[in-house]
C-alpha cells in the first residue's frame, strides 16, 4: 500500500493507493486544513487513526523546496523530514518532491478531460514540458524525456526577479518595492499576490473600491477568493476586473518565459487551483498575448501547445504515480 499526499499552504490532501487500483484511484481519501495541524506528521497520525491499511511506502508533494529529504513548506511553518516519517510510518521507503514536480509527474497521464486547450500548437513528439501552477504561491516545474520515459524536475522559478513589461507594470514593481525587499514573480502572480496587484491598483486611482467590496475585504480572512469572485460577476467590480486581467497577463507572460527557457516544444501545462477558477479570463486574449508576445521569438511560441489542468487532483495523482512507478515497496 501506498500513502500518497499533496501538501499545500493551504490544504493537505492524503490518499491510499495500491497497484491494482492505480494512480487515478484511491482506496480512500481525506482532505485537510494545514494551518490547523503543527506538522506534517500529525496530520499523517490523523488519518491513519482512521484506517486499517498498513503502509509500506510513501510519496507526498510539497509546497516548497527539498533538499537531500529535508522541505519547509513555502507558506506554512512546517518542517518536513524524510527520516521523521520513515520512523512514523515504519519503512524506509518515503520520499518528498516539491508539490510542483508532483503536477509534472502527473502530466504524461493525464486524459483529455483533464485539460483545457488555450493554444492548439503542434507537439513536438518526446518534446521537453513546462509546467506553471499558481495557487497560494507560484510553482514551476519542467519534464524531460530520457529515453523510455518522461522525468519531472522541480524548480523555484516563481521566486526569480518580476520583470515588468509595460508603464503599469513598472508602476506595480516600484509600489511593491516599498512594501517588501524582493519582488517575485510569485508576489504578483499567485494566490497571495492577486491583493497586492489590487492594493496597486487601487492605490493608483484606477477606479474607486465600492462600499460593500471594502466590507468583504475587511471580513474575509483571505482576501483573494473575494477579488475574484468580484471580477467574475454578471456585474464586476471594476477594480477586481482590472486585478485579474493584469494577472492573467503577467501569467501568459511567465509562462512564454518558462516556455523559452526549457524549450518545451512538448508543450506547457498550467496548473494549481486558480486557473480553473478563472477559464473565462484565460480564454481571453490577454493570456495569450502575453504568452506570445516575445518579439522574435513569437513564431516559435505559435508552435507550442498551452494546455490548462482542469483536474484539482493533479499533484495528488503524480505523487501517487511516482510512489507506484519508482519506489520499493
Amino acid at each position: 500500500m501506498l500513502l500518497a499526499g499533496d501538501i499545500g499552504g493551504t490544504k493537505t490532501v492524503l490518499a491510499v493507493y495500491s497497484n491494482e487500483s492505480g494512480p487515478r484511484q484511491p482506496l480512500v481519501e481525506k482532505r485537510y486544513p494545514s494551518s490547523e495541524y503543527p506538522s506534517l506528521a500529525r496530520v499523517v497520525q490523523d488519518f491513519l487513526a482512521t484506517q486499517e491499511y498498513t503502509i509500506d511506502r510513501a510519496c507526498f508533494g510539497v509546497a516548497g523546496p527539498v533538499v537531500e529529504g529535508w522541505a519547509e513548506i513555502t507558506n506554512l511553518p512546517w518542517v518536513i523530514s524524510t527520516h521523521n516519517l520513515q520512523d512514523l510510518l515504519g519503512t524506509s521507503s518515503v520520499h518528498l518532491m516539491n508539490d510542483l514536480q508532483a503536477i509534472a509527474s502527473a502530466v504524461p497521464i493525464l486524459d483529455a478531460d483533464d485539460i483545457l486547450t488555450l493554444n492548439q500548437g503542434e507537439s513536438v513528439a518526446n518534446g521537453t514540458m513546462a509546467v506553471i501552477a499558481p495557487g497560494t504561491g507560484l510553482g514551476e516545474a519542467y519534464l524531460n524525456w530520457d529515453g523510455t520515459r518522461y522525468r519531472a524536475y522541480a524548480s523555484e522559478g516563481g521566486h526569480v526577479d518580476f520583470a515588468p513589461r509595460n508603464a503599469v507594470e513598472l508602476e506595480l514593481l516600484r509600489f511593491l518595492q516599498r512594501r517588501m525587499d524582493h519582488v517575485s514573480y510569485e508576489r504578483v502572480c499567485s494566490g497571495t499576490g492577486i491583493p497586492n496587484i489590487y492594493a496597486y491598483l487601487k492605490d493608483s486611482g484606477y477606479a474607486e473600491e465600492p462600499r460593500w467590496l471594502a466590507e468583504q475585504l475587511v471580513a474575509a480572512e483571505d482576501p483573494t477568493p473575494v477579488i475574484v469572485s468580484a471580477a467574475l460577476d454578471e456585474r464586476p467590480s471594476e477594480l477586481c476586473a482590472a486585478t485579474l486581467e493584469l494577472f492573467v497577463s503577467i501569467l501568459g507572460a511567465e509562462a512564454g518565459n518558462l516556455a523559452l527557457k526549457v524549450m518545451s516544444t512538448g508543450g506547457v501545462y498550467i496548473g494549481g487551483g486558480i486557473p480553473p477558477r478563472i477559464l473565462p479570463d484565460l480564454q481571453q486574449q490577454h493570456f495569450l498575448q502575453s504568452f506570445l508576445g516575445k518579439g522574435r521569438f513569437t513564431a516559435l511560441l505559435v508552435r507550442i501547445p498551452v494546455h490548462v489542468i482542469v483536474n484539482s487532483k493533479t499533484a495528488l495523482m503524480g505523487a501517487a504515480f511516482y510512489g507506484l512507478e519508482q519506489l520499493p515497496s
